[in-house]
């Protein structure tokens, strides 16, 4: 899936869950781009090939169950890959819902929320807040928004 395509794919599910949580879609849309390689690399499992349908690389269980695979994490600045169990769900929307419940729920992700406001302040907040080891991750994410959001229009859905 070309990137321009994963945003147009994608970006009704991102509004909406930018209307009712509060959440910058761009910034939404970006992870979930950054976290299955524009969809060429989602996580599916290792052994039966399962796809979790899990856009933003969430660990644990999920409503559909999980699927064991790969991720990075880094340990003393060097990439590892390391297996993990990584929540799987029906479809993507649902994958959308529960990134959004941890964000809004999960007390560690407060100081992003209070700068919702800027998809940028926003992903600098959430790697601060420890969603990802990658220690560029917000750096990725702002190249991301500012490459292929950067024409979009920025408001939400009325």
């Amino acid at each position: 899936m070309t990137p321009e395509r994963f945003v147009q794919t994608f970006k009704p599910s991102a509004l909406l869950i930018n209307e009712i949580y509060g959440l910058p879609w761009k910034a939404i849309i970006a992870q979930a781009a950054l976290e299955t390689g524009w969809l060429r690399k989602p996580v599916t499992d290792l052994t039966t090939g399962r796809n979790s349908f899990n856009l933003f690389n969430i660990k644990g269980e999920g409503p559909a169950g999980s699927v064991m695979a790969y991720d990075l994490e880094y340990i003393n600045g060097r990439a590892v890959k390391k297996l993990h169990k990584f929540r799987a769900y029906h479809n993507y929307e649902e994958s959308f819902e529960d990134y959004a419940r941890l964000i809004t729920e999960n007390k560690r992700y407060q100081a992003a929320l209070q700068v919702a406001y800027d998809p940028e302040l926003y992903v600098r907040q959430i790697q601060r807040s420890g969603y990802a080891e990658d220690p560029r991750y917000a750096e990725k994410l702002i190249q991301i928004m500012r490459k292929y959001m950067k024409d979009e229009d920025s408001e939400v859905l009325e």
